[in-house]
């Protein structure tokens, strides 16, 4: 497995917020996370981003001890995020924020062609380069936080909460787009709270709430659990996902 996490607890001082959490994400994966607000979604995938610290528990990226990592050199490893609310540098140009994502000896050295790929799942970000950031609609300031990432060159993208305030036209083209670099090689570990987009992109999903990881599987097998269709996808069990 590229990622693996094994039993893993994490708390913010005495007040836990994830425990027992065991998920793996495969080379070339899209692997997704879904749950409610609250849930502890963000703070697992910024633990595994090494931005926070895990209590317990096993992480480990090809095999490497991710706890013994310094934050600032999990990025050298091949793990890139794309934080919630996109978090860009808004009075900076699209360009300057790209390049903060290739910061790195071997990223930087790639950076020509690390753009040229950014500008190509994104060809509005070509036309806007000199522009700030801060002037764009969302859905394109969601596509410079995802193109940042790339320009770090990563073997594993983790995406949190990637459809957040778009316009639903926006959602369609930013799943195509997740379905294209995945398509290039690189595995994704999806934080959504559309549930259905979420399960449509993804070879395997783990439920988490509360903290813990209730049910995983395959798509088609949380689809058919009456929990899930409930309270996730909003259908009785005598409906299905095309039920209008």
């Amino acid at each position: 497995m590229l990622l693996e996490v094994e039993q893993l607890a994490i708390a913010y001082g005495d007040a836990p917020a994830v425990w027992d959490a065991s998920l793996a994400v495969g080379p070339g994966e899209i692997v997704a996370v879904i749950g409610p607000n609250g849930a502890g979604k963000t703070t697992l995938v910024n633990t595994i981003a090494g931005l926070l610290r895990s209590r317990s528990g096993a992480l480990r990226f090809e095999g490497a001890d991710l706890a013994a990592v310094p934050p600032h050199l999990v990025c050298r490893l091949g793990i890139a995020l794309v934080p919630e609310g996109r978090r860009l540098f808004t009075r900076m140009s699209v360009e300057e924020n790209l390049e903060m994502g290739c910061y790195r000896g071997e990223a930087r050295r790639a950076r020509g062609t690390s753009l040229e790929r950014v500008y190509g799942l994104f060809p509005i970000l070509r036309a806007r380069r000199r522009q700030v950031a801060g002037a764009l609609s969302g859905g394109q300031q969601q596509m410079v936080a995802i193109g940042r990432a790339l320009m770090a060159r990563p073997k594993l993208l983790l995406l949190d909460e990637p459809s957040l305030g778009l316009a639903p036209a926006v959602v369609d083209q930013m799943f195509e787009t997740v379905r294209a670099i995945n398509a290039e090689g690189v595995a994704i570990l999806l934080v959504e709270q559309n549930v259905v987009r979420a399960l449509d992109s993804a070879v395997r999903a783990y439920v988490l709430e509360e903290g813990r990881i209730v049910a995983s599987g395959a798509p088609a097998i949380l689809r058919q659990q009456s929990r899930i269709r409930q309270a996730y996808l909003g259908l009785r069990d005598d409906q299905d996902d095309t039920t209008p």
